[in-house]
């Protein structure tokens, strides 16, 4: 049978994987500041490492951003470009293996898509997401490498950064503890370090993210989310999540493969209403 492939085309990574029976294979990131650039080039390593030829391969399934830049069928294979939510939304539900949920893609800012079985609408996005740990790390820390910024918060301290309720009252205030944090930043001391504005820059972004989920959640009467995109592997969100998780009761899901969730849900996509062959 035919190989599926679906591409993702972000704005500095594009991700591709092969789709058959239901069965995902080989997931690949690559990094490329053109976009034309980065699908062919992905595409043809895919081939490479899987041992395929063109003739194994039945359609490609575009999504993204960078899919606007893609005008003619790759290499003469029959191409699609997929509405990006839908792609969003199906595989956030095929990785999670639920039926219906919020699934919240996080990458340069954060989009928020109601996913139920085979339909997925676009409920709303913040620009909060990577671009934002990336620029507040550079101006703060001089540090510009994801990566390092990750490694460097390994050994902040929050207590140093971040006001909490505890900080300003001696009781619980409703259902919030006194862990919680009420204020971002509210508390940063002379003496934090590094590691703390890092772990400090990391909780404000996924706790901005988290709330907004919480709030889409309640909106569209589900409780599970599920997290895509990049940002889902940094090691410090499961804590960040788990903690809105008591405080809300919104289940967080971050599924295997959670990165390559756009793409997978691209090559799921029959073509129909929703994609547009070129």
């Amino acid at each position: 049978m035919s190989k599926i492939i679906g591409i993702d085309v972000g704005g500095s990574t594009t991700k591709i994987v092969g789709y058959d029976q239901k069965e995902l294979s080989s997931p690949l990131l690559v990094k490329a500041n053109d976009p034309v650039s980065s699908v062919y080039g992905a595409f043809g390593r895919f081939l490479n490492e899987n041992k395929l030829q063109l003739d194994d391969i039945g359609r490609i399934m575009i999504t993204g951003v960078g899919a606007t830049f893609i005008e003619e069928r790759i290499f003469g294979i029959p191409t699609y470009k997929v509405d990006e939510f839908l792609a969003i939304g199906m595989g956030g539900l095929f990785l999670s293996r639920l039926e219906r949920a919020i699934i919240v893609s996080m990458g340069t800012g954060t989009a928020y898509v109601m996913a139920d079985k085979d339909k997925a609408y676009h409920i709303g996005g913040t620009g909060v997401g990577g671009g934002t740990l990336l620029g507040l790390s550079s101006r703060m820390l001089n540090v510009r490498n994801f990566n390092d910024i990750i490694d460097m918060a390994k050994g902040g301290d929050l207590k140093h950064v971040d006001l909490t309720i505890a900080d300003i009252s001696h009781d619980n205030v409703g259902e919030l503890t006194g862990e919680t944090t009420a204020s971002n930043f509210g508390k940063i001391i002379d003496r934090a370090t590094n590691a703390d504005i890092a772990l400090g820059i990391i909780n404000l972004v996924f706790q901005t993210i988290g709330m907004m989920a919480v709030f889409a959640s309640r909106n569209e009467k589900v409780k599970d989310v599920v997290l895509t995109g990049n940002l889902a592997n940094v090691p410090q969100a499961r804590k960040i999540f788990d903690e809105l998780t008591k405080l809300f009761g919104v289940v967080f899901h971050i599924p295997d493969h959670a990165e390559f969730a756009t793409a997978a849900g691209a090559a799921m996509v029959t073509p129909g209403a929703k994609t547009r062959e070129i």
